[in-house]
């Protein structure tokens, strides 16, 4: 006959990934003729879970360098982008008590860069891990077995006795008797 015992622990409850693109058009001062590159730098977020569902904020800067003037000059445009994604997390409960661990797993990048008159439009790529860690229960199967164990009976008296008889206390000191 089985029989089960319950442990109460902290583990991943629900766990995903998830690609997100931001389409950017960013205003420049001089007319480019060229873009010569684009980076994205300082990737910061944090996530928060209520209700079911993920809500991720952060931000990147994202620097693009570019010719202009008949590609004579060059200039580094710079901006910061503040983003919020949200993602439902399915299978999960609805506690608040959930710890949000978020990574990236591929930083953001810019995958497309064209120019427009005065305006650069950048398509930038991001793909985010998500775990939610919270409190669950797990059920183990233990079976009904006997173990092994030799069973301790409390000491008796009439054998404390004997032993008290029998003891000679002054073997150490004539140890021929």
């Amino acid at each position: 006959m089985a029989s089960f015992k319950e442990i109460v622990t902290k583990a991943v409850i629900g766990k995903g990934k998830k690609q997100f693109t931001d389409n950017l058009s960013l205003q420049v001062t001089n007319s480019p003729n060229t873009i010569l590159g684009c980076w994205v730098i300082n990737h910061n977020f944090s996530g928060t879970f209520s209700n079911g569902v993920v809500t991720i904020n952060g931000s990147y800067d994202i620097n693009i360098w570019y010719s202009y003037d008949n590609d004579t000059k060059t200039e580094v445009l710079k901006d910061t982008k503040n983003y919020t994604e949200t993602i439902n997390v399915q299978g999960t409960s609805d506690t608040e008590n959930e710890e949000v661990i978020i990574r990236s797993l591929s930083g953001p990048s810019c995958s497309k860069a064209e120019i427009n008159g005065s305006v650069i439009n950048c398509t930038i790529d991001k793909t985010l891990g998500i775990e939610l860690v919270g409190d669950t229960k797990v059920r183990i199967n233990t079976l009904d077995e006997v173990d092994d164990w030799e069973e301790i009976m409390d000491s008796d008296s009439e054998i404390d006795e004997r032993i008290d008889e029998e003891v000679n206390e002054e073997y150490l000191d004539n140890p021929t008797e």
